[in-house]
């Protein structure tokens, strides 16, 4: 399976991705998948849906450890607290950044690839790239999370660039 990164304004990166029933072989290879893409373009992490496939999937590399990532099924961010503010930027809108605020610690809920439970309670980095990714599976982008006119104005600079 060919696989490319969907760039704003693709209309898949607005759409709720659809539950994963039943985990198999097809997931497991999707995640791999985007494993590889999210490594090749320097991401942190990655949504199926920003791949073109309506799966709540998500990859998060190990912001320690660069060799390994974390495939998360069915994410869903179960509590949350504090509040940090981060320049966040989107394999989805390459070239753009903004502060982003978001709560620091979270814990997530979802399945691995083996369809075991897994509860991550985090905070900083990791946090912030759980939440981004999670927010992908429901279409929305970090510019949603911004000021309307500093939104209005990076995808109007974004826009001049396509």
């Amino acid at each position: 399976m060919h696989l490319e990164i969907k760039v704003y304004p693709d209309t898949m990166l607005r759409k709720k991705a659809g539950s994963v029933k039943k985990i198999g072989k097809e997931e497991r290879r999707l995640a791999c998948d985007m494993i590889e893409i999210m490594r090749s373009a320097n991401g942190l992490g990655l949504a199926a849906p920003q791949v073109g496939i309506s799966k709540r999937i998500i990859i998060a590399g190990d912001t320690e450890n660069k060799s390994s990532a974390i495939a998360l099924i069915n994410p869903v961010v179960v509590k949350k607290r504090g509040v940090s503010h981060f320049c966040e930027g989107c394999l989805s809108l390459p070239g753009l950044t903004s502060d982003v605020v978001r709560p620091d610690w979270v814990i997530v809920e979802g399945f691995n690839l083996d369809g075991e439970k897994l509860k991550i309670e985090t905070a900083g980095l990791l946090a912030r790239v759980l939440q981004h990714e999670i927010d992908h599976l429901n279409g929305v982008l970090f510019i949603d999370r911004i000021g309307l006119l500093r939104r209005k104005r990076l995808i109007r600079q974004f826009s001049s660039k396509l």
